[in-house]
């Protein structure tokens, strides 16, 4: 039996077209990479996603319910694994890590086939933060049509 909290994530299921754009760190200015992201149930308990956006990344969606919260594992082709606080309301997502080497966090507006949004770092303990770039996915399938 799934989760009720679980299920408001049911709207990420299915498959994304990514697009990076107004990062900081590519040359030249306007420059945009183009991506892929896959969202799966993985049993009643947890979501999956497996991006490839230059790079390969894997991020497992699940929840606490004891402090009803959601959380996000995420690991990537460099070997590097984090773990984000998440919020989801259907309308807006939101990623948070608070860890010692910088903080980061991702803000999305979300739309029944688009989520734009960005991702940020602090290197001062969340004091002030900077825009590393922008990230919308659009919608190519939905885990309703998956076959």
């Amino acid at each position: 039996m799934r989760n009720p909290k679980l299920e408001l994530l049911e709207g990420l299921v299915g498959s994304w077209k990514l697009t990076l754009s107004d990062a900081w760190f590519l040359e030249p200015a306007g420059t945009e990479v183009p991506g892929t992201a896959t969202v799966e149930w993985l049993g009643d308990a947890f979501l999956v996603m497996k991006c490839d956006l230059d790079g390969e990344l894997t991020m497992v969606f699940g929840r606490s319910d004891a402090n009803d919260a959601y959380t996000a594992l995420y690991q990537d082709d460099r070997g590097v694994c984090r773990v984000f606080a998440m919020t989801f309301d259907g309308a807006n997502w939101t990623l948070l890590r608070e860890d010692p080497d910088f903080h980061q966090r991702f803000i999305g507006e979300i739309g029944p086939d688009r989520i734009v949004g960005r991702w940020e770092a602090s290197e001062d303990q969340g004091k002030t933060w900077r825009k590393d770039f922008d990230l919308a996915y659009d919608r190519v399938e939905d885990g309703a049509n998956a076959e």
